[in-house]
């Protein structure tokens, strides 16, 4: 369906829906909603390319429905595969993959022989250094003709190996996503407030980890004349990343928390904070994902119904 079309359907179902909900007392709101989204078919255009394009993320082979373990390295040196003689056991994959050692602040992969392995697309053969996600260009260890991955991630001095398979029931069951219906009245004209050069704001992550944050500023809006406040993770003069938690939150959103992206900060300091695009973490869709929780400053009296609803998993 082309982008046209997709704003057109779009904006017919927004007005269906907004014609059927509410009681009587709710005309006048449910009116002026109406208006505003038929007035605005790019909008409504724009918001479902964006949906779509989220969507096929989520969908690739790789994205993060596909995940199947994640295991910490306590040891010097792990044996892993899917076999019971593993000191990591894999959830899929060969019965012996192979051995990880840590040598001081390095990571090695020793492949097991015979196995038919990859590294970065490539046929592994012999020992390889094993980058994390914090370097340039980290390692990815294929198995099972490309369906599986294992990769290498690092949470504050703690390592852990990340697993993923296309096969994974998160994946093959992934039910889509549901969003409450796009309104340009959730596509607010913010103003950001800069910190000092070199501010920093702890977060917290869903496995205890606490994590400082370069902290840009605060992003500060109007809703209902009030006005709120989000801390913004970023760069000084960069987009911005914002991890907010509101009165949705276990009551029609992901109970942790959603994220929200910000383009950067215009000359007068002017930003658009769209909550239509909030979208829901890695961690709904996962137990093996390791997601940044909203800082208490993030945590609104607000009820946001825009964006992402929650995920429901397959039965």
């Amino acid at each position: 369906m082309s982008v046209g079309n997709r704003g057109k359907w779009g904006w017919l179902l927004a007005l269906a829906w907004l014609a059927g909900c509410g009681g009587d007392g709710d005309a006048p709101q449910r009116q002026a909603q109406a208006k505003a989204v038929a007035g605005d078919p790019q909008f409504l255009a724009d918001n479902q390319v964006w949906r779509d394009e989220r969507l096929a993320e989520l969908r690739k082979p790789d994205g993060w429905t596909t995940l199947v373990g994640l295991h910490w390295l306590e040891l010097k040196a792990h044996y892993i595969g899917s076999g019971s003689t593993s000191g990591i056991r894999l959830a899929v994959g060969p019965e012996k993959m192979g051995m990880v050692q840590v040598v001081g602040d390095q990571v090695w992969f020793v492949p097991e022989k015979g196995v038919p392995l990859t590294v970065d697309g490539k046929p592994l053969t012999g020992k390889v250094r094993f980058f994390s996600d914090h370097d340039e260009a980290p390692t990815v260890i294929g198995f099972d003709e490309g369906k599986g991955q294992v990769s290498l991630i690092q949470r504050g001095n703690r390592r852990a190996l990340r697993v993923r398979h296309a096969d994974a029931p998160t994946h093959t069951g992934f039910r889509g996503l549901d969003y409450w219906p796009a309104d340009p009245a959730w596509r607010i004209q913010a103003r950001f407030v800069p910190h000092d050069v070199g501010h920093t704001l702890p977060v917290v992550d869903i496995t205890g980890l606490v994590t400082d944050q370069p902290n840009a500023g605060v992003i500060e809006f109007e809703r209902n004349g009030q006005t709120y406040r989000l801390e913004a993770i970023g760069e000084p003069g960069r987009d911005l990343f914002v991890v907010f938690a509101d009165r949705t939150s276990g009551h029609g959103s992901y109970a942790a928390g959603r994220f929200l992206e910000v383009g950067a900060p215009d000359a007068q300091g002017h930003v658009v904070v769209d909550f239509n695009r909030a979208y829901n973490p890695p961690c709904a869709f996962t137990d093996f994902a390791t997601c940044p929780l909203p800082p208490p400053e993030n945590r609104m009296d607000l009820l946001v119904e825009a964006g992402e609803k929650t995920y429901h998993h397959p039965d």
